[in-house]
């Protein structure tokens, strides 16, 4: 693996040679340039991507298609769409798999001021780095390494971390049409691969009171924050950790003023299921909660946004990609189930074959501290490709 030495110019920041190689194993250093794998990670960091910033996803989308352009020789199509661009290259008219990423994060502009793109001590570090801007560099230079390309699409959305609503129909077309699916989300820990995923629901609880003053007369108001603290305690008994079931409070609105009683409260609940039935079954309970206060009102919306994925859509790919892993002498790699949805989770749940957890190896996603082994770039992008070549 080549020492890095030069300088990255864009943020200033030295690259220094990491750690030693954590999984042993001969990933030959002539296949990838580690230098051009971070330079290209720095590149993509370095332009901030939130969803629902359409016009950061624009630019963001823009460098995208760039990288893309220069790196495989060929332009990919920009989707525009209500949240955004999503970014879709291929190659050849004969599709057989799908690669799956996205390109925008959970992070707000301003963020990289705070935390600029640095690489340091074997990590890189930066708004998105992680989740899954080092995915996306990955599977760019693995594609690149092919000789015959043909039947690849890869396909970058802007909206997976706001529940891909507006790509989600893009995506299963697209899906259906190659009929194999690799979604390059972080690798689980240890490099493992995602065999497995829950479903995902979001709830919206309203609950409607009536206001009054909080010292005049407060029995003549309906305080819908109490009604609220009912529910939530109500929401919770709903779960079924035995089985894998969470749901879980996570948000709660209420009140206008310290000296009014609150006429209305909202509460958030994020809901983890490992089977249809489970969701079925959430779903009912939570759409039949009623008021303690016979005075109050509730109105649910929202529901399971992402189906399970189950470990059978990933037999077929896994035991491809543990075959790959010790092709490249990386293996052997672990296949787990996770709690976290991600776009494999509606790929797999239309039956097409979907391995997830192709992206980089790190931790953080989602957090101030996120951050990516740097050893890791040319490890994944060889077990993409000899997957990819396998397929």
């Amino acid at each position: 693996m080549p020492i890095l030495g030069h300088i990255w110019r864009e943020s200033g920041m030295r690259i220094r040679r990491g750690a030693a190689h954590r999984y042993g194993g001969g990933v030959d250093a002539a296949r990838f340039d580690l230098d051009e794998m971070v330079g290209d990670l720095g590149r993509l960091v370095t332009v901030e991507s939130p969803s629902h910033d359409i016009d950061a996803l624009t630019q963001s989308a823009n460098v995208l298609a760039d990288l893309l352009r220069v790196r495989l020789g060929s332009d990919p199509e920009l989707v525009v769409g209500p949240a955004g661009p999503h970014v879709h290259w291929r190659a050849g008219d004969r599709p057989r798999v799908l690669v799956v990423g996205h390109h925008d994060t959970v992070f707000p502009v301003g963020a990289l001021a705070a935390r600029p793109f640095t690489v340091r001590d074997g990590r890189a570090t930066g708004p998105g780095v992680f989740d899954m801007k080092g995915g996306v560099v990955t599977a760019i230079h693995a594609v690149a390494s092919l000789a015959d390309r043909s039947g690849i699409e890869m396909l970058f959305t802007c909206d997976e971390e706001v529940g891909s609503l507006t790509s989600r129909r893009l995506i299963e077309e697209r899906a259906v049409a190659c009929g194999h699916v690799l979604v390059l989300e972080p690798a689980a820990d240890g490099g493992a691969l995602k065999i497995g995923r829950k479903g995902v629901g979001m709830y919206a609880v309203e609950v409607g009171g009536r206001a009054a003053h909080a010292g005049l007369e407060p029995e003549k108001g309906v305080n819908a924050l109490v009604e609220a603290a009912h529910q939530v305690l109500a929401i919770t008994k709903i779960a079924r950790p035995e089985v894998g079931t969470t749901v879980t409070p996570t948000v709660a609105h209420a009140g206008t003023a310290e000296n009014v009683v609150p006429a209305a409260a909202t509460i958030r609940v994020d809901v983890r299921v490992t089977s249809l039935d489970e969701a079925q079954r959430v779903d009912k309970e939570i759409s039949a909660l009623a008021p303690v206060d016979p005075q109050a009102t509730i109105a649910v919306s929202g529901g399971v946004n992402r189906p399970p994925m189950q470990v059978e859509s990933s037999v077929e790919l896994f035991a491809s990609a543990q075959q790959a892993a010790q092709e490249v002498g990386i293996g052997p790699v672990d296949g787990v189930s996770v709690g976290g949805g991600s776009d494999g989770n509606f790929t797999a749940a239309l039956g097409v074959p979907t391995l997830d957890g192709l992206g980089v190896v790190g931790g953080g996603a989602h957090a101030d501290h996120e951050w990516v082994d740097v050893s890791s770039l040319p490890e994944r992008a060889a077990l993409l490709a000899a997957l990819l070549a396998a397929l």
